[in-house]
């Protein structure tokens, strides 16, 4: 398990299929502060989350000195624990600085490896520097996490099967695979969604060519499908990552229609999440949750 803190739906991208691209001018914007961040490790490491993953979207108020101060408070805080950085492009310094202050893994989802396809879903972001950043981060020592969506528009079977060729060769230590899930204030608005079959198979196809990956099962999932989590985790998916955000913001990080964040997404409900967990034959793991691999190095 990971505790999720969503620190800020700013984002200067304008992704064509995310609620909280620049484009869309009906959200409600939000940053949290350092203390609220603190009182979110606070909570969640009460209720057992030896790993934070701080998510945002790109959002230029978070420099280096805002981000390593962060880093620098919860680790002195909380030494034993893993801090997961997911907060888009950054340069490669910017990476180091993270990395030295203490962040420990860092995920940067792909989206897609069709360079076409990614052009076509992305107005002001370049495919080169994404696929870029992964292999920065990979070389300056972090555990990497790549990923993808199923099901965006004009993706076929065969861009799926190219995902898995990437990730064999990236060799991320995580991988989030999600259904692509429209939202009503975007350019996407009416494509169809991802389907649960096309994603849980991606899901165990992944699990299959990387062993040893740590591979969510995402809300997205479970905002498709009542069962979405549990078919996921049967699927070969092994992290989840319950929501550990103040619960009155938890609504305006909407990066598509659906995405729920209370019952067993919220951090609060760790125990009844455990019990469906193992209702579904799992036992759960509250340690930091470090790829096997990157142990023994």
């Amino acid at each position: 398990m990971r505790g999720l803190i969503e620190i800020s739906n700013h984002c200067k991208r304008q992704c064509k299929y995310c609620g909280i691209s620049a484009l869309n001018n009906n959200v409600h914007r939000y940053r949290l502060t350092l203390e609220d961040i603190l009182e979110c490790c606070e909570k969640g490491y009460k209720l057992g989350f030896r790993t934070f993953v701080i998510q945002g979207g790109e959002d230029s108020y978070f420099t280096d000195s805002i981000l390593t101060n962060i880093i620098l408070k919860i680790k002195r805080k909380y030494p034993d624990v893993a801090i997961t950085i997911s907060l888009g492009e950054r340069d490669f310094l910017s990476y180091e600085k993270l990395l030295v202050a203490g962040a420990d893994r860092y995920l940067l989802r792909h989206e897609t490896i069709n360079k076409k396809l990614y052009n076509d879903i992305h107005i002001n972001s370049n495919f080169e520097n994404r696929i870029k950043s992964l292999w920065n981060l990979k070389r300056i020592g972090y555990q990497i996490g790549a990923g993808f969506m199923v099901g965006i528009p004009n993706q076929t079977k065969s861009d799926l099967a190219k995902e898995l060729l990437f990730l064999k060769e990236l060799d991320p230590e995580m991988v989030g695979i999600g259904p692509f899930i429209p939202h009503k204030d975007t350019l996407y608005r009416d494509e169809p969604s991802g389907t649960l079959e096309d994603t849980i198979t991606m899901v165990a196809l992944t699990r299959l060519f990387l062993p040893n990956a740590l591979i969510p099962s995402t809300t997205a999932l479970a905002s498709i499908a009542e069962n979405g989590r549990e078919l996921g985790l049967k699927s070969g998916a092994n992290v989840v990552m319950p929501n550990l955000s103040p619960v009155e913001i938890r609504d305006d990080y909407s990066l598509y229609d659906g995405k729920i964040s209370s019952g067993y997404e919220a951090a609060e409900c760790r125990s009844s999440l455990e019990n469906k967990i193992c209702q579904a034959g799992y036992m759960v793991d509250m340690s930091r949750g470090d790829n096997i691999k990157w142990k023994k190095n």
